[in-house]
């Protein structure tokens, strides 16, 4: 059986039930694998599967705790019509990269690919565990994830969910994905503050001892719908398995030759889903880490130090606006030799003094991933290009990934087939996309939806069609110190 351990050096030991219905360690760890599986049958056996088959294919190798039945029912009620991708995950190519289109689900992001199953995975861990306490998801979010988590768990009995957005970090699209949402469990709070300020403040709350016994005392218990969730993480985990099957499928490889995997990063959690696609035996040869002008992830790679002294930039690809990537710590441990006590440190440096270097050990480790970013200038042009040369739309995260891949090709002259994840429809950040491909200005960013549609041909996905009639349910508005005060007033 596969059981979970915290990076911070806790020796208490989670099944994966248990790991995904706390969210994070009692030591202020992230769940991690203690070792990983190998996946049974070669890649090439799984040409011809489809997305469900595969992904329990994955994630039975993960999570060994839960019945079979109970998984399939899981993953066949998480990838079903609500993707209007009938393949779920389309890799389609453009340009001289395929594209993995994760971006079909409800919220037209590709935070549908995980949080369409976590309630599943949750609710499941819930009735297998016994455990009884009414489950509150406490979520940060840089746009994508707050939707998402809001449209998985809404109204799914046993649970409330809280969300937290930066008040002028997300685009108008995203904040109104967000306060428009129904559902009698659903609460959603804009902040005074960026992204980093509602994930430290979403941190404290679950390391506040007495506000656990507080709600304990209520028959409750937080849990995260953050990707600091292990449940997040491990179906990430089935769509880089499915993207080499894909490209065996077409001819582009042969059974055993490497991809290159690019990732437009923020929290880490993307990315790092790749890595472990790679350790359970999908052959993955460079990880290519994408940033914005929020670089610290670059720099990182670049030197060893993670360093967030520095300026916070809103950008046109906010989701990636984050200083403080909480899923580095997952890969920090793995490369460290598994040395938590060695990650405590490390965090406690950057809870500190805002910054850490990491010794030679982990340096090394980091020799498979390649750091670069993209100004917003370099966005917009990387989207108009790649209308004009191919017709292809890219959203603005993904054209980050696609600026720094033709950076990383020009600088290495490495031709390998390439995935780059593609995180989002170009309609949710329709104003920059629209004028990267030659608009006009509009009043509002509805109106570019309506706009680029007209343009490009490119459906409008089912979730934003109408999005600007909606009612806005969800009015609140907090400073980032008063997160704690927010959180008590949605469970009165």
């Amino acid at each position: 059986m596969i059981k979970y351990k915290s990076t911070r050096g806790s020796l208490q030991e989670k099944n994966g039930a248990q790991a995904i219905i706390k969210g994070i360690a009692e030591d202020k760890g992230l769940y991690v694998p203690q070792r990983f599986p190998q996946l049974p049958c070669a890649l090439s056996e799984l040409i011809g599967s489809d997305y469900r088959q595969v992904a329990f294919r994955v994630l039975g190798l993960f999570l060994t705790d839960y019945p079979q039945e109970d998984l399939k029912r899981c993953i066949d009620s998480a990838y079903d019509s609500k993707f209007e991708a009938p393949e779920i995950a389309p890799l389609v190519k453009g340009g001289d990269a395929y594209f993995l289109e994760l971006y079909h689900g409800r919220t037209a992001a590709f935070k549908d690919m995980a949080l369409s199953i976590l309630p599943y995975l949750l609710t499941t861990a819930m009735k297998n565990e016994k455990e009884e306490s009414r489950i509150v998801i406490l979520t940060a979010t840089s746009g994508d994830t707050g939707k998402a988590a809001l449209e998985g768990f809404a109204d799914v009995p046993g649970t409330e969910i809280i969300v937290f957005y930066p008040n002028e970090g997300v685009s108008q699209v995203q904040e109104r994905q967000m306060v428009t949402q129904e559902g009698k469990n659903t609460h959603v709070y804009a902040i005074r503050g960026n992204f980093d300020d509602a994930q430290t403040g979403v941190k404290q709350i679950f390391n506040d001892q007495a506000y656990a016994e507080e709600l304990a005392a209520k028959g409750m218990k937080l849990s995260s719908a953050n990707s600091i969730n292990i449940g997040r993480l491990v179906p990430q985990v089935a769509y880089y398995v499915w993207a080499y099957v894909k490209l065996l499928e077409k001819g582009v490889l042969k059974e055993g030759e490497p991809m290159n995997v690019v990732v437009p990063t923020g929290n880490f959690g993307n990315i790092l889903a790749a890595w472990y696609a790679k350790q359970i035996g999908v052959p993955v040869d460079r990880f290519i880490c994408a940033s914005n002008e929020n670089k610290v992830l670059t720099d990182f790679i670049n030197t060893g130090v993670y360093d967030i002294r520095r300026e916070f930039h809103l950008t046109n690809s906010p989701s990636m606006d984050i200083l403080i990537s909480s899923n580095l710590e997952r890969l920090l441990y793995h490369l460290s030799g598994n040395d938590g006590a060695e990650i405590a440190s490390l965090m406690a440096s950057l809870e500190k003094e805002k910054r850490y270097e990491v010794n030679e050990k982990i340096r090394e480790g980091l020799a498979s991933f390649y750091g670069g970013f993209a100004t917003e200038a370099e966005t917009k042009k990387a989207i108009g290009d790649m209308y004009r040369e191919n017709g292809y739309l890219m959203d603005t995260h993904t054209a980050v990934a696609y600026k720094v891949y033709e950076d990383y090709r020009k600088e290495t002259g490495d031709e390998t087939p390439a995935v780059i994840a593609s995180t989002a429809s170009a309609y949710k950040f329709a104003d920059s996309v629209a004028e990267a491909i030659g608009l006009p200005e509009f009043a509002d960013g509805f109106a570019y939806i309506s706009a680029l549609n007209a343009k490009t041909g490119v459906r409008v996905p089912r979730g934003l069609a109408g999005l600007e009639h909606k009612k806005v349910l969800h009015t609140g508005v907090y400073d980032k110190e008063e997160l704690l005060d927010a959180v008590r007033n949605a469970l009165q």
